[in-house]
């Protein structure tokens, strides 16, 4: 990436046709270092036209690439996934450079991107179609798949490496050119992963990256050569996207916002419990769709619960993260949201509920931190409760049973993750069976999906039929064609006599 020497500010080109570019736009906007608050980079805002140019660069690229054979496809990604690997550390510290993941969490990010990789890797298998001869008299049957074409995926800032490669390593593979439009936040570490791709052999106009807001995200959802539409990020923007996507008749998933509850019941081994309800709710920050938003302790539960995570949560090392280890939390992305997280502090307690512990406080540095609050006596009337804050505020409802728990959400708009905490097989296996969410932990804080297991959102987490990850990825990137065969009995009177002479 080039740099002004002057400002030693990066100047974040995109990747269209096989070629980095610096555009030229009359709007850019600012890459920040969240641990310092300074600005480290500059991103350009692309006009519609721009962004048509790369779309037109991935079309150029289509015909030949999707009749790649598919296991050369597969063995690019091979090559990439070695590159990864070869740069493990460098990624990990691009990422808590951009985004404020402490190091820890940065290389869990990367590990958990490499595994869509390894994923991808065995698509040869995956895609394989099906046959059935004789499925009438003399009729055989085959059902094969197909890219789709060109396809596009918008990402969020708070996992600039991994939710890119949740989409486009199995995209690719499939056989479909790809264009990335990464958060404006955090572009730095998907040019990054974009020039290990290129170094890795991926042809031109196979993988493109653009940049940029609403003008350009509207030009991708609008264009006729664009045949899917991947999105994460907050539930109205996913809702925007997949309702202008499908209007414009492209296929479209669009993960959303969360509010996911964790339930802890009287019998819980409460130690182990704290310990993963504060993982949850405050890794990253709280800036993931699948920490922990609330708490739902159950009876005897409560004030345990609470105690516990006020203990915790108050020991916990909070503070910048670029170059330092020795830390449990980092900054959040902007000055803008940790404010906007802390107002929710105050609308708590104007609405009634208790700050067990407030994380506002004086920090020696001038990133963007705040720390780990807790939240009591919440209700469902409130806002903290209905609103998704996405940083490190742990609400805490209480309720009499695991019927009202279980009621508590229900109530809930959203529907991405949920767990409870149990010695109680009984009580486990009903909230696995009736909790209103689609990804669920028993004893496990933070039930995301591996990459072989779609992510599977449910309410308004998730619009669309078929989700990110897993077999789910595999069907969404590509479309089926089925053949049925009947080869007629005949007289090979019209063949070549020296091929008639051979039959004998």
């Amino acid at each position: 990436m080039a740099t002004t020497t002057a400002s030693a500010v990066e100047s974040v080109p995109i990747f269209s046709g096989g070629e980095w570019t610096e555009v030229s736009s009359n709007r850019a906007g600012d890459v920040f270092n969240p641990s310092t608050g300074r600005v480290i980079g500059r991103v350009p805002f692309c006009s519609a036209k721009q962004t048509s140019e790369v779309v037109e660069a991935a079309a150029k690229a289509l015909p030949a690439w999707s009749e790649t054979p598919v296991v050369e496809r597969a063995r690019l990604m091979f090559r990439f996934r070695a590159l990864l690997e070869q740069h493990f550390e460098e990624l990990a510290a691009l990422v808590t450079r951009e985004h404020g993941k402490t190091l820890a969490e940065a290389r869990a990010e990367v590990n958990r991107g490499i595994e869509v990789v390894e994923y991808a890797c065995g698509i040869p298998s995956l895609i394989a179609g099906d046959i059935l001869p004789n499925i009438a008299a003399d009729v055989d049957a085959e059902a094969v798949r197909h890219p789709v074409g060109v396809c596009v995926g918008i990402t969020p800032y708070n996992f600039p490496f991994m939710v890119p490669l949740w989409m486009y390593p199995i995209a690719i593979t499939c056989g479909n050119t790809f264009v990335l439009k990464p958060s404006e936040k955090v572009p730095l570490s998907s040019v990054r992963v974009g020039e290990l791709l290129e170094e890795a052999g991926v042809p031109d106009g196979v993988f493109n990256v653009v940049h940029g807001d609403r003008e350009c995200v509207d030009a991708l959802l609008d264009h006729p050569k664009v045949a899917a539409i991947s999105f994460v990020g907050s539930t109205a923007v996913a809702k925007y996207i997949y309702e202008r996507g499908t209007a414009a008749g492209k296929r479209v998933q669009s993960a959303g916002g969360a509010k996911n509850h964790l339930i802890i019941m009287p019998d819980a081994e409460m130690d182990q419990t704290v310990k993963a309800l504060a993982a949850s709710a405050y890794g990253c920050a709280g800036q993931r769709c699948m920490a922990g938003s609330v708490a739902v302790a159950v009876g005897k539960a409560g004030d345990a619960v609470v105690e516990g995570l006020v203990d915790v949560a108050s020991r916990m090392r909070v503070g910048p993260s670029d170059g330092n280890e020795n830390i449990d939390m980092g900054p959040v992305i902007r000055a803008e949201h940790r404010d906007r997280v802390a107002n929710y502090l105050d609308i708590a307690q104007e609405d009634g509920a208790t700050v067990a512990l407030d994380g506002r406080r004086e920090f020696d540095s001038d990133g963007f931190l705040i720390g780990p609050s807790v939240v009591d006596r919440v209700r469902t009337t409130m806002r903290v409760w209905k609103e998704e804050i996405f940083g490190p505020v742990l609400s805490v409802v209480r309720a009499s049973d695991l019927d009202e728990a279980l009621a508590v959400g229900e109530r809930c708009e959203y529907g991405n993750g949920a767990a409870i905490f149990t010695r109680s097989g009984y009580a486990a296996r009903q909230f696995k069976r009736h909790f209103n969410a689609g990804m669920i932990g028993i004893n496990v804080g933070v039930p995301a999906p591996m990459a072989w297991f779609p992510f599977t959102g449910w309410n308004r987490s998730f619009f669309g039929d078929l989700h990110i990850q897993g077999n789910e990825s595999i069907q969404f990137y590509t479309r089926q064609k089925v053949t049925l065969t009947r080869w007629p009995k005949s007289d090979d009177s019209h063949l070549d006599p020296v091929w008639r002479e051979d039959r004998k």
